[in-house]
């Protein structure tokens, strides 16, 4: 057998993964910069609205003097989580046509949906803090190993529930809509526009079982050099993603046959 045939298996997976990625760009944020557009508006909508909210009601964040910074601090790493789970939780659904090829699986597909989501976001954040840092002339000691170990929880987290919803929304598609409502307080007990570590301690205890109050926590310890955020606990975040993940990736392992016969 000839060196090339053996190499063609190798870089089959990379290509697959890399087509599906071009078709991504493509189709969901358009051939136009529109689309990538909107993925920079969304956080600064958000952003604004909670700094001439909570702008008119205290004098200064939870944390430092700068209230765009803070919410970011808690917006880009929510959105991050929530785009990555639901990207992640649609991929077998929206490539299913191309799944019909020997060459393409599932993995494939959510591999590809999940780099491109994930590069996207971290984009947006970088130039959203960017722009925060120079436009009110900010001085930070960012601690950069921080911010990516809280980068690596959410992507990781984002998986691991994006696997489990995709199963389900692909073999119940009205899971889609039960998960959005239950999904929707969780931007308010993730400490997105709060600290968690000064609430009272029944209060702050019940929270941390949230797994996305962690990055959130980890993020902020790499922008503000003055908070210690001691209740981040990296390992709790990532056996959650490990579970679902393991559990998303054996569901679908089993079933992706039937999801894809049936077209659910």
């Amino acid at each position: 057998m000839s060196d090339a045939a053996i190499a063609k298996p190798r870089f089959l997976f990379f290509r697959s993964v890399m087509a599906l990625m071009l078709r991504e760009m493509s189709t969901s944020y358009g051939r136009s910069p529109g689309g990538y557009i909107w993925a920079f508006a969304e956080p600064v909508g958000g952003i604004l609205v909670l700094t001439l909210v909570f702008g008119m009601i205290a004098r200064s964040p939870a944390l430092g003097s700068n209230f765009p910074l803070f919410f970011a601090s808690g917006m880009v790493p929510f959105l991050l989580y929530q785009s990555t789970t639901a990207n992640v939780g649609g991929a077998i659904r929206y490539s299913r046509p191309l799944l019909a090829y020997p060459g393409v699986t599932f993995v494939d597909a959510i591999l590809a949906r999940l780099i491109l989501n994930g590069l996207t976001q971290i984009l947006v954040g970088i130039i959203l803090f960017g722009m925060i840092i120079l436009l009110y002339g900010l001085k930070l000691e960012i601690h950069f190993l921080d911010c990516v170990r809280a980068v690596g929880m959410l992507l990781a987290l984002g998986l691991g529930v994006g696997l489990v919803n995709c199963y389900l929304m692909s073999m119940f598609p009205i899971w889609q809509f039960i998960w959005s409502v239950l999904n929707r307080p969780l931007f308010i007990i993730s400490g997105v526009f709060f600290l968690i570590d000064r609430l009272p301690e029944t209060i702050r205890s019940g929270l941390l079982w949230n797994p996305m109050a962690h990055p959130i926590m980890m993020l902020r310890r790499g922008i503000y050099d003055t908070y210690d955020a001691v209740y981040v606990s990296e390992l709790y975040v990532y056996t959650v993603a490990l579970l679902l993940g393991a559990l998303g990736m054996l569901l679908l392992y089993r079933f992706h046959r039937v999801i894809l016969d049936e077209g659910i």
